[in-house]
């Protein structure tokens, strides 16, 4: 089972910056794709980013296309969110998720994710 741990949230006023980190344990080969996911308060989760582990492909939703990016480090199991210029709609809890292999469904869906994160706090004020 996969355990992910997310950290790097944080206040910032509007037009800052903040990188969030996600570190695994327990990962395997079937590991397939990591991913951000982030709630407002009454709202639906929504996909933010992922990252393909073989090849380092990304997927960006618009909302965030630009200002947000996704990285990783094979060595030291972590995915990375850069977070740029930042807005106040951009406030919310960010979830860190895993796909494997044997998951489906379309990237922006929480279901097609079956490993998440508890979660971290990402404030903007204006």
């Amino acid at each position: 089972q996969v355990q992910l741990v997310e950290s790097g949230g944080g206040l910032v006023q509007a037009g800052g910056s903040l990188r969030l980190s996600c570190a695994a344990s327990g990962r395997t080969f079937s590991t397939y794709a990591t991913g951000w996911f982030r709630q407002a308060p009454g709202t639906e989760r929504e996909f933010v980013a992922s990252i393909i582990w073989s090849g380092g492909y990304t997927y960006y939703a618009d909302s965030v296309k630009g200002r947000f990016t996704i990285s990783r480090d094979n060595a030291k199991n972590t995915v990375y969110l850069q977070m740029n210029s930042l807005k106040p709609d951009d406030t919310a809890v960010y979830y860190c998720v895993d796909r494997t292999l044997t998951d489906s469904g379309s990237y922006y869906y929480p279901n097609s994710w079956s490993s998440w994160g508890q979660g971290t706090q990402v404030t903007v004020s204006s």
